[in-house]
Formats: structure tokens, C-alpha cells, sequence
């Protein structure tokens, strides 16, 4: 496999071992440390996970917010009418409306990345599964964004909010800052999202739950993270 001059920079950067494992911290001083580039990368953890999710009982899935947020400014949708579609406007919610937000779905608008509804206004959404399923839009209960709360569903996606689920190969992909953060505030973001991840451990899920952990950017090689630190951080 032909590699980049900007990639083989990359894994020239003194200390840096691709097969190495390392603890969280100092994995994030040399995904720091990678030479720069033109904009702000995205800073994401890939985890392996001892799952079936082929099996209903062992789906993962979740959301977390995260305390020094994303680096990104998100839109909010919600299907909401009267005193929560209010609720939903005073907490900053970008787009709120209800039979006509949902005909706008319908003809193709998804100028939105997070899409938040109420419990009655599922009726409504249902339908629109196949325009949303397929890019990770459509509310769910246990990312919290089919809630009555809809004021706070609203700050925590407009503050910073990761959502998390397996993919068929047991793999998980969260996006956990910029590059442009403190160490310490990836760290803060990295943290919760490891215990988010184990609080989801499926109860039938037997053996090791985090296999493997690896954190890169937009355009670094990956950072192997030792597991046992993960698994420390868990007790």
C-alpha cells in the first residue's frame, strides 16, 4: 500500500510506535503532537467490542454529553407542538414544528443534525425510517432524543452531545473533540464516553466487553490505547 509524505511524517514523529499500546493521556499528547494540517481535525475513538450484534440482546447504542463539547455547531430539529415546541424554541432549538416540519422530511429537507421528538409526535416520525434511518436521524429513546424534555434534550445536543452505536462488526466510531482542545479536555471528553460505553454493556454479553481502542484524526494514523486502562477506569 502506497503511503502519503504526510503520513509517513506522521509515524516518523519521535516516540510514536503504531503497534505500541498506550495509556489514554499520553496517546493524546502524540495524536497532539502529529504535524499539522490546513484545518481542525476531528479527534474520534474506534473501540472493538466482544458482541453478537446479530443478537437483539446485545445491541449497543447510546449517547453521552460531552462536558467540553464537539468543537461543532450542531442543528437541532424538534417535532414538538404547543407548550414543548415552545420549551423546545426558549432552549435554542434551530428548527421546531410538527405535522409541517414532518412534511418537510417527507419532501426531502434534512438541513439537521440532530433530530429530537416527542413521545406522541412518534406517530407522526415513524414513517420516515427509511429517509432517516440511514443517516442516524431518527429519535430514539435511548440516545434520549424521544423525550417530554425536550428543553433539555435540546441544551445537551446544542452544548456537545456523542452518540454511539455497534456497528455489524461489533465496532464502535465517537467523535470526541478538535484537535484545537486542551489534552485535558479531549481527555474529560474521552472518559465519559468510555463509561457511557460500559454502562451500555448488554447483561448477556459474556467474556471481555472492550476488545480494542484505538484514537486518531481526520489525517493521523491510529493511536493504539491499552485496554487495561479502560478496564481499571471501569472499577
Amino acid at each position: 500500500m502506497r503511503r502519503s509524505k504526510l503520513y509517513k511524517k506522521q509515524v516518523g514523529v519521535a516516540g510514536f510506535d503504531s503497534l505500541k499500546r498506550y495509556g489514554v493521556a499520553e496517546a493524546i499528547e502524540l495524536l497532539k503532537g502529529f504535524p499539522a494540517v490546513k484545518f481542525d481535525q476531528t479527534a474520534e475513538v474506534a473501540f472493538k467490542l466482544g458482541v453478537d450484534p446479530r443478537k437483539s440482546d446485545q445491541t449497543v447504542r447510546g449517547a453521552v454529553a460531552l462536558p467540553r463539547g464537539t468543537g461543532k455547531t450542531v442543528r437541532v430539529a424538534v417535532v414538538a407542538d404547543g407548550a414543548l415546541g415552545q420549551e423546545a424554541r426558549d432552549a435554542g432549538a434551530d428548527f421546531v414544528g410538527y405535522e409541517d416540519i414532518v412534511q418537510k422530511i417527507k419532501d426531502g429537507w434534512q438541513e439537521f443534525d440532530i433530530l429530537i421528538a416527542t413521545p406522541d409526535a412518534m406517530r407522526l416520525v415513524r414513517p420516515l425510517g427509511r429517509q432517516l434511518g440511514p443517516r442516524g436521524l431518527m429519535p430514539n429513546p435511548k440516545t434520549g432524543t424521544v423525550t417530554d424534555q425536550v428543553g433539555n434534550a435540546v441544551r445537551e445536543a446544542k452544548a456537545g452531545r456523542a452518540e454511539f452505536r455497534a456497528d455489524r462488526g461489533a465496532c464502535v466510531h465517537v467523535p470526541f473533540g478538535k484537535l484545537s482542545f486542551s489534552a485535558e479536555a479531549l481527555k474529560e471528553n474521552f472518559d465519559v464516553i468510555v463509561e457511557a460505553l460500559n454502562k451500555a454493556k448488554p447483561t448477556t454479553a459474556k467474556g471481555a466487553y472492550i476488545l480494542s481502542c484505538t484514537i486518531s484524526a481526520t489525517m493521523t494514523p491510529g493511536v493504539k490505547i491499552n485496554v487495561k486502562e479502560l478496564v481499571r477506569a471501569k472499577e
